[in-house]
């Protein structure tokens, strides 16, 4: 992990944490240019919005607009992304993905590896604690957020 994709990492945290103060799922993104720039940020905005679709990254990308230089932006996540945020950043041809952890929750990091991507993951003990506790204190909306089913 090179010092842009802590710096990514560091702004996608920011954004989950974000996400928490506000009643969400602490789960943050951020899309950086290869020069290091963040070009965009996004936190998961389902529990604010009422949009099942808002992930993360998902909000990320919609957050960086129309571009043609999908191909060269490297994609943070705190949390390995789930099957439709991995589409997402699959559709766009992102070749970057800087995951912050995968503990908690293994999202489609095999897809990622298919298409060729290349996977950076920061194994951050933050990424970890955040979702630890938010998962111990919400374990209904943590199962409502990657569509386990009531019991």
């Amino acid at each position: 992990m090179n010092e842009h994709d802590r710096r990514a990492l560091d702004v996608a945290i920011e954004q989950a944490i974000k996400s928490r103060d506000e009643g969400g799922i602490p789960i943050g993104s951020a899309l950086m240019a290869p020069d290091g720039t963040i070009v965009a940020r996004g936190h998961n905005m389902r529990v604010q919005s009422g949009d099942p679709t808002a992930h993360a990254e998902t909000v990320c990308i919609r957050n960086a607009g129309r571009r043609r230089d999908w191909h060269t932006l490297t994609l943070a996540s705190t949390l390995s992304p789930c099957a439709m945020c991995t589409g997402t950043a699959v559709l766009h041809r992102i070749p970057r993905v800087v995951i912050g952890e995968h503990e908690t929750f293994m999202g489609r990091e095999d897809w990622l590896h298919g298409e060729g991507v290349e996977i950076v993951l920061a194994d951050d003990e933050r990424c970890k604690e955040l979702m630890r506790a938010f998962i111990q204190a919400h374990p209904d909306l943590w199962d409502e957020d990657i569509g386990v089913p009531e019991s």
